[in-house]
């Protein structure tokens, strides 16, 4: 490892700096990101990009970012995982065979001495001749726990079919039924059936709806048109100063200088600072 400094700050920073390619590459996973910076870059699989682990341990680095790339203002789907603000790196880097620890290992990078990593996502979209980038913070996404919106939307679909066939159960049975499909991972296993030519897996699919749309100038438009924006919770005071700080250490005076700074209210989950500039 060099002394160069790893975090989403300096990430954004690039991006920053190369707004116009990334603005105009046809598709943003084809965007030269700084791999000086990346201790593993993959796809079809979260994540698609990880950053490195600051050695110096101020900012911490390991970020995590999925590429979100829409043709509307429409934040794509999340096909294979639940959006969330923090992801345990132990739950992405297990297994025998996995093709994250082993690029993050090449990388050089001290895996576990972040064992919480901190999730963004790289979100592109297009209205026209018109574009919104943002960097958001996963939070923006995870208003409540993901395990809450699994067992609820579970319970939603159990209640919608016990009215369909004219049936009833038990309370208890109801709550017992949902808690056990709280977990994604009941549905992303492949299932085997006995006699059966195929197998079964069931995705759970997730969409944002008008709250989590970060593109959407009706919901949020302070978030103008042809900008590319850092997008940061800002409900805590001491949060928001030590992120704050590390924005400062990852860009110039003069490129603080040539953003706007403000906030936006998600109706859900608070405040979220904003640095944005000009495309």
């Amino acid at each position: 490892m060099s002394s160069k400094m790893y975090s989403i700050y300096h990430f954004f920073a690039h991006l920053y700096r190369n707004r116009r390619q990334l603005a105009e590459e046809r598709r943003l996973a084809d965007f030269p990101f700084d791999r000086e910076l990346l201790s593993y870059e993959g796809r079809g699989r979260f994540p698609d990009l990880a950053i490195c682990v600051n050695p110096a341990g101020d900012p911490p680095g390991g970020e995590l970012v999925e590429l979100k790339d829409s043709r509307s203002y429409s934040v794509s789907s999340f096909n294979s995982t639940i959006p969330s603000g923090q992801k345990a790196i132990a739950e992405i880097t297990g297994g025998k065979s996995n093709v994250v620890r082993e690029g993050m290992l090449a990388r050089g990078d001290d895996i576990y001495s972040v064992p919480m990593r901190d999730v963004y996502y790289l979100v592109r979209g297009h209205k026209g001749d018109n574009i919104k980038i943002c960097l958001v913070h996963g939070s923006f996404f995870e208003t409540v726990p993901f395990e809450y919106l699994i067992q609820e939307s579970f319970s939603q679909a159990l209640e919608e079919r016990l009215q369909q066939e004219g049936e009833t159960i038990s309370e208890e049975l109801r709550e017992l039924i949902t808690r056990l499909f709280s977990r994604q991972d009941t549905f992303s296993k492949v299932r085997h059936v006995k006699k059966a030519s195929v197998r079964l897996r069931f995705r759970v699919m997730t969409e944002v709806n008008r709250q989590g749309n970060i593109l959407s100038t009706r919901t949020y438009p302070a978030i103008k048109d042809n900008t590319i924006n850092l997008v940061v919770p800002a409900d805590s005071n001491c949060q928001f100063e030590r992120q704050l700080r590390y924005i400062r250490m990852a860009i110039s005076d003069a490129e603080w200088d040539a953003g706007t700074t403000f906030t936006i209210s998600h109706p859900c989950n608070g405040k979220y600072f904003v640095l944005s500039y000009s495309l």
